[in-house]
């Protein structure tokens, strides 16, 4: 690795203080470093290796934006809370730049998942995900009705906020908060966390990352069209009554370096006892 881009969040790096210190631990060390502070500005294509400062939401950006690219590798330098897509903390930020800078790491491929939109007007819609994609109610309803196919056979209808379709990677994000399993990050699978369903019995799905997801919004209470929204990573589409959506495994993965030689579990632990 020869060229590197400091990729920013400037919110939680106000004085770019902590981008300056690894821009200088990194300029000399004879590295070619490029910073991204604002959106106006690219990572450049011989980019070897994205330093990411900030939380889970700023990695999620920085894959966005390099998605469409050939696969760079990232490694994540937490500013925010429980940081669980990052992988160093602030007080171990030159020791992991000297082991990043000797090779002494790990390059941990993460599953992604494809969504399509598809609309009753015959227009489709892509979009992806790292973390996962969720399919919600919007304010003006109560409730979300919707159909749950898996491999073209009906799963279930259900009655709830919406559905979390999600990645090993995205189940310690919303698919947490609503209840859902925690997985390893490097396992390939897919699963459905229901959001505050209005039953009793219906809890999280764990599918084989070959299965084909579809949910459809059908006619509401008294044939009432009903309005819903679909996130991929937060990018927002919304649908409607007639429409579809259909989830399945990505081709492509993203690349996390991994420094510490602790496992998933150790990692969670802390994580979780540190907040």
């Amino acid at each position: 690795m020869k060229h590197f881009c400091i990729y920013t969040n400037r919110h939680k790096d106000k004085d770019f203080a902590t981008t300056e210190k690894v821009r200088r631990f990194l300029c000399g060390k004879g590295m070619q470093c490029t910073i991204k502070k604002d959106e106006c500005d690219t990572i450049p294509e011989e980019t070897d290796c994205i330093l990411v400062l900030g939380g889970d939401g700023t990695m999620l950006q920085a894959v966005r934006e390099t998605h469409s690219r050939k696969r760079i590798p990232l490694l994540g330098i937490n500013l925010g809370r429980l940081g669980y897509l990052t992988e160093v903390e602030p007080d171990g930020l030159e020791a992991a730049l000297e082991q990043l800078l000797c090779g002494d790491y790990d390059l941990e491929s993460r599953m992604m998942l494809n969504g399509t939109v598809y609309r009753k007007s015959g227009e489709n819609q892509n979009g992806w995900a790292l973390n996962d994609i969720v399919i919600s109610k919007t304010e003006s309803q109560q409730i979300l009705s919707f159909l749950l196919y898996v491999n073209r056979k009906l799963l279930n209808r259900y009655l709830a906020d919406g559905m979390i379709i999600t990645t090993p990677t995205g189940s310690t994000g919303y698919n947490l908060s609503a209840g859902g399993p925690i997985v390893e990050p490097g396992a390939r699978l897919i699963v459905l966390t229901p959001i505050c369903p209005h039953t009793m019995n219906q809890r999280s799905i764990v599918l084989s990352p070959e299965d084909e997801v579809v949910i459809e919004i059908p006619a509401g209470r008294e044939g009432q069209v009903q309005h819903a929204a679909v996130s991929f990573d937060s990018c927002v589409v919304k649908i409607r009554t007639g429409d579809a959506v259909r989830i399945a495994q990505s081709e492509r993965t993203t690349d996390f370096i991994k420094l510490s030689k602790a496992g998933f579990l150790e990692v969670l632990h802390k994580k979780m006892s540190d907040n």
